[in-house]
């Protein structure tokens, strides 16, 4: 007589305590990843007064931690891989925290640069190992809601940032803004004692050393090459975002996207252009959302002149939108489909971006009630990222291709605010530039994923099938 298998969880409340301990563990990480990262954006004016610099060169900072991103995903997705989703979290939370202290200690523009580079190492391996916990740990049929509700963290942090703004720059000035990023450490410690490691990482990996990224990238005489290669990409990208390559920049572009498809070679092998593809819609979706969320403080300083209470509840008002957003975008589409989902909520937020940047200042519940709905539905969308991103690498691979693909295309945040600043100078407004870049680059992130441009690369190469099917498909 045949058995019939239990069903599967299709709500919160249906997992395990285990799951759910997994899930707020995660949630936690990646909302304290969201507050160190972000805390650049809301001090940009205070930094440039105090190391007198533009807007375009302050503008750089915020750049400097995608520098080193691509890095981050790619090693520490590398350890997730071979050790666990678990080490590879603690280990990101510890970087990033230790990155964004070391930004109040900053003496130049070259210091607080390099300590940039350290926080996006840790946000990498945050982003990647947290996603790939939470979504090996949950059911198949709640993975879109484990990462839209995982991504909600991330603008509650924000807005945890701007609160600290507003009680903290104004008495005690930029620096102590950054000491109190040191805090996560703490989280590290407890993740270390009590968390547990993800279940379809251990049944499908474990302790097999011969399958996954590492031995990959880092056996025998390729880990030297590899790391000369990666020395040799940083080498590029940092005058390149630094806006210090002259007339060089043509040849180091092209050294830095040969450095990125040798890695992806190697990773992926025969389909490594899926990997590529998937880099491609990650930086178009940054550079629709980037410029946003980089440059609003700025925007809102100095073309609307608000103050610092007045930003800082616009930055609230987006957060909670973005936070909103990601968990809706997880429920409807554990019912309609990821992608059919991403680019219905990428759509509607065309609607309000115009009139964001329309209103002149002194409207000020209007633009609150239009940031919420606009980062609802184009920031928070973005939920469902690390879902389409690993249903693309079977599981022995996915943390450093999750890892790797999303944080290089998230160079498009590096570029984001550097193109911001230079088509506001070229058409004679921030607001016009930030709505040209989020308008045109929407519609191109629907394109590519409204066709399935990655997937359908890797059907044509015969590409390694993905370890969970593409939820297409309505669920009753």
């Amino acid at each position: 007589m045949a058995v019939t298998p239990p069903a599967l969880p299709r709500s919160f409340r249906e997992l395990s305590g285990t799951q759910r301990k997994a899930f707020f563990a995660a949630w936690l990480g990646y909302l304290l990843d969201g507050f160190d990262f972000i805390l650049i954006t809301l001090v940009l004016t205070e930094i440039a007064s105090e190391f007198n610099l533009g807007l375009g060169q302050a503008a750089t900072l915020v750049s400097a931690a995608f520098v080193s991103r691509w890095l981050g995903g790619l090693v520490l997705g590398a350890i997730g891989d071979r050790y666990g989703r678990k080490p590879a979290m603690i280990l990101a939370i510890i970087a990033f925290s230790v990155g964004s202290a070391l930004c109040g200690f900053a003496w130049s523009y070259w210091s607080l640069f390099a300590f940039r580079t350290v926080v996006g190492i840790g946000m990498a391996g945050e982003y990647g190992s947290s996603a790939t916990y939470v979504m090996e740990s949950w059911p198949t049929t709640m993975r879109n809601r484990a990462t839209g509700f995982l991504l909600s963290a991330y603008p509650i942090g924000t807005v945890l940032a701007a609160l600290c703004y507003r009680v903290i720059v104004p008495e005690g000035g930029w620096r102590w803004l950054f000491y109190v990023g040191i805090i996560p450490i703490a989280l590290a410690l407890y993740l270390r004692r009590s968390l547990p490691e993800a279940e379809q990482w251990q049944a499908e990996v474990g302790d097999r050393k011969d399958v996954t990224t590492s031995s990959v990238l880092f056996a025998g005489n390729r880990r030297y090459l590899n790391a000369g290669l990666a020395a040799l990409i940083a080498l590029a990208l940092v005058p390149l975002f630094s806006q210090r390559a002259g007339g060089l920049w043509p040849l180091l572009v092209l050294v830095v996207v040969a450095g990125f498809v040798a890695f992806a070679v190697q990773l992926a092998g025969r389909s490594w252009p899926v990997v590529i593809a998937i880099m491609l819609t990650v930086f178009c979706a940054f550079l629709y959302s980037w410029p946003i969320q980089s440059l609003l403080p700025t925007y809102l300083k100095t073309v609307l002149h608000y103050d610092a209470g007045q930003v800082s509840t616009a930055l609230t008002w987006a957060g909670l939108g973005y936070a909103a957003g990601s968990c809706v975008a997880g429920i409807v589409a554990d019912r309609l489909g990821t992608r059919r989902t991403y680019v219905l909520g990428l759509l509607i937020s065309l609607v309000f971006v115009f009139p964001v940047f329309a209103l002149p200042a002194g409207n000020v519940l209007a633009l609150w009630v239009l940031l919420f709905l606009l980062q609802a539905t184009s920031s928070g969308i973005s939920g469902l990222l690390p879902k389409y991103i690993g249903d693309h690498f079977p599981t022995r691979l996915r943390a450093a291709g999750l890892g790797f693909s999303y944080n290089v295309g998230a160079l498009g945040g590096a570029v984001a605010p550097l193109a911001g600043a230079s088509i506001a100078a070229s058409i004679g407004g921030l607001g016009a530039a930030l709505t040209v870049l989020a308008a045109s680059l929407t519609v191109v992130v629907a394109l590519i994923i409204g066709f399935d441009l990655p997937a359908r690369l890797g059907r044509a190469l015969g590409a390694e099938p993905a370890p969970v099917p593409d939820d297409r498909s309505t669920h009753a």
